[in-house]
This record gives C-alpha cells, sequence and structure tokens, in this order.
C-alpha cells in the first residue's frame, strides 16, 4: 500500500513540477507579477498531492514587510510556509547547490547567507535590501532543521535585520510555530515524527520516498503575536523571546494543549 501510494504521489508531483516549473522560470526571468503568486500555486498543489492538512491558527501580520521567525524540522516546512504566506525564504548558502531544491529556491528568490559570525554584516545587509523592497521574509534561525519534538538554540545573528527600521518604522517580527501532530487520523507521536522531520546525517531520498508514501497529515501552524525590536533590549532578547514563545507552542501543539506563550531568557540563544 505505501509503495504504490509513493508511486502515485512521486507520479504527480513530477508532473505538477513539470507544469509550473517553466512558468515559474519565465516569469521570474521577465519579472512578471505573477512569478510571486506561482510558488505558493505549486506548495498549495504539493501539499494536496501527499495529503497534508494544515491546521492554523493566529492571524497573519500584515501591513508591511515582516520578519517570520519559525521553528525548523524538514524540508516540508517550505511547503507548509508557502501556502499561507507570500514572501521569500532566507536559507544557508549550500541549498543554493541542492539539487531540485536549490533551483527551487532560486526562482523564489531565496536569499542564501553564509551563517557565520563574520558575515553577520552581509546577511543582514541582503535581508535589509529584500525588506526594503518590500518583501516579507521567513527565517529558521536554529540554524539546521530538529527532530520535530523541540526548539534548538536560536541564533541571534540572524535577527539583524530586525535592528534597520523600514521606511522610518521598526521591522515586524511574528514568530511562528510548525507542528507535525497528526498521521492517517491519528497523533503521530515521537515514534513518526522522523518520518516528517529531516535531520541530523538522514539520507533525502529515502525521506521523501518515506513521506510520499505515509499517508495523510496533519500540520498544525501558530501565528503568534507580532513584536518589534523597540520592545527589548537587543536583537538577543528578540529571539530569546521568539524561542520561547515558539518553543512553547511546539510543546502545546504536541501535547494537543491549547497555546499558551512563553519567554525564554537571553542566555537560551546562540550570539
Amino acid at each position: 500500500m505505501r509503495t504504490a501510494r509513493a508511486v502515485l504521489n512521486l507520479t504527480l508531483l513530477v508532473l505538477w513540477t513539470a507544469l509550473l516549473l517553466p512558468a515559474q522560470a519565465a516569469a521570474a526571468i521577465l519579472k512578471l507579477r505573477w512569478a510571486k503568486r506561482i510558488p505558493m500555486l505549486y506548495h498549495r498543489g504539493v501539499a494536496r498531492i501527499i495529503g497534508m492538512r494544515i491546521d492554523v491558527r493566529g492571524e497573519i501580520a500584515g501591513g508591511g514587510p515582516t520578519l517570520f521567525v519559525v521553528n525548523h524540522a524538514s524540508w516540508l516546512d517550505i511547503t507548509v510556509l508557502d501556502t499561507l504566506v507570500k514572501g521569500c525564504f532566507v536559507a544557508k548558502r549550500e541549498v543554493a547547490s541542492w539539487p531540485l531544491f536549490g533551483l527551487l529556491a532560486k526562482l523564489q528568490r531565496t536569499v542564501f547567507v553564509e551563517r557565520a559570525p563574520s558575515r553577520t554584516l552581509e546577511q543582514r545587509n541582503s535581508m535589509v535590501l529584500r525588506l526594503e523592497a518590500g518583501q516579507s521574509l521567513m527565517l529558521f534561525p536554529e540554524g539546521t532543521s530538529g527532530d520535530g519534538n523541540r526548539v534548538l538554540p536560536f541564533r541571534s545573528a540572524l535577527f539583524a535585520a530586525a535592528e534597520e527600521p523600514i521606511a522610518g518604522k521598526p521591522v515586524t517580527v511574528q514568530p511562528v510555530t510548525i507542528a507535525y501532530v497528526g498521521l492517517n487520523g491519528m497523533p503521530m507521536g515521537r515514534r513518526n515524527r522522523p518520518l516528517f522531520a529531516w535531520y541530523g546525517d538522514m539520507a533525502l531520498v529515502p525521506h521523501v520516498w518515506g513521506v510520499l508514501g505515509a499517508g495523510p497529515s496533519t500540520v498544525a501552524v501558530r501565528f503568534h503575536k507580532p513584536v518589534t525590536i523597540a520592545s527589548f533590549a537587543s536583537r538577543k532578547g528578540l529571539a530569546a523571546h521568539c524561542q520561547g514563545v515558539i518553543a512553547a507552542g511546539l510543546s502545546d501543539a504536541l501535547s494537543g494543549r491549547i497555546p499558551v506563550p512563553r519567554e525564554a531568557t537571553a542566555q537560551d540563544v546562540l550570539p
């Protein structure tokens, strides 16, 4: 059953990608306005094909460019977010060279950054330029993907773009929690979560195959209250707040509790 499902889903994904990839490439080259909408359409199709039901709570920040700060468990996070938010991702430079994923990231105008202390100014400037152009950004401040059961320490250097006012106003920062909570109509549980969470030295191809054959899943997404750096003493304080709120949201989503945000301390955040 799983093999048959995986074969069918893979076939549909190949056809869907073959249909939209040329259109996105042409729109990006010609700088057409609808180039920003194709990625959302593409990922909504991907989510439907693999049977992802996305349960959304909270309001998405509007009224200007926003820095969405999100926990990271899987390559599926991209699909989940892109079905909901119109914006660009911030990713490590290595992603640009990945087969297919790198091409899709480039066509979506991903901001590729070198995540090293010596490159903090460079990565901040790259992000600020996009925010000044009116584009929202989606950031995974853990710097890598985790097992989906906990939130890894946030790297506060990645919040540097929030220190620069845009059009004279502080950048809106919205914490977002993603939690993989259901599989085939049942709670997913810690044992099954690695079917969707991609981390450590997991091989990508077998993992993708496992996702395609796993069956219908439920992903909980929580958009928490937006903030600005003006409410904190430093970007480290902002990072600690976002980490705490997101970690609490993940814990509550995995346990089925109503989200009750809490704050971390600045000492919990990597510089």
